[in-house]
């Protein structure tokens, strides 16, 4: 089995995973920690930017909405989180994180830190998942991840035998993705006036990677692939 197989069918497992019955956000902690992801999109973003001063008040604001929650909430979870044996490791996880990345920031390494705050990320996840609950956060990761391989793979893919047949695979994967951030929007999002230009742009950009694609003009491929981070990163500093 080749690895874009393996990756395709990983990435078809992890979209299907959504798809199983799970506890949506409606418990004080997970709402809790949804408002504390706000702060910690905007360090993401900032850092992403190079956008040094920014970037240090995005990381304030995330450390101290996080001490919140694990003042409030560390040493006695209320339910689902409340039989998590890991849910107290997890919260120091994530604020040694935090802590790392101030660090970095503060030294000026806004690369570094971009990474490192990509794994609270991760662990946020992690902890969701093994509670049951699922949130739109979830949605915008899975597509992500996908995007991420598809720009990493896509350029070697193109020069790969059939390899313009294996992109619009994995372009297929993002596009199930991108349908599924439409059809998962809670109300709220659906009411914000913001949401539906936001996503209809990452719609249009996936778009324009298959039509690329089928039409076999390498240079429309690279622009379309190129073109595939912006629109998500605008959606997600607002609505990830």
């Amino acid at each position: 089995m080749t690895t874009s197989v393996k990756y395709l069918l990983a990435a078809t497992a992890l979209a299907a995973s959504l798809l199983a019955p799970a506890a949506h956000a409606a418990d004080e902690l997970t709402d809790a920690m949804q408002a504390a992801y706000a702060p910690y999109r905007a360090a993401l973003f900032r850092t992403n930017s190079k956008a040094q001063a920014e970037s240090e008040q995005a990381i304030a604001a995330t450390r101290r909405s996080w001490q919140a929650i694990a003042d409030k909430y560390g040493a006695k979870p209320p339910a689902p989180y409340d039989r998590d044996a890991d849910f107290a490791a997890t919260l120091s996880k994530v604020a040694a994180v935090y802590d790392r990345a101030e660090r970095e920031i503060r030294q000026q390494q806004l690369p570094q830190a971009h990474e490192t705050l990509e794994e609270a990320r991760d662990l946020l996840a992690a902890l969701r998942q093994r509670n049951g609950v699922v949130v739109y956060s979830d949605h915008m990761n899975a597509y992500h991840a996908e995007m991420e391989h598809v720009l990493t793979e896509g350029p070697k893919l193109l020069a790969a035998p059939q390899g313009a047949m294996q992109l619009m695979g994995t372009a297929g994967v993002l596009d199930y993705l991108a349908r599924r951030l439409r059809s998962e929007a809670p109300p709220a999002l659906q009411r914000d006036p913001e949401f539906a230009p936001a996503l209809q742009a990452v719609e249009a950009s996936v778009a324009a990677l298959r039509s690329a694609v089928l039409s076999q003009d390498m240079a429309a491929v690279s622009k379309a692939l190129s073109a595939l981070k912006g629109p998500y990163s605008r959606m997600f500093i607002k609505f990830g």
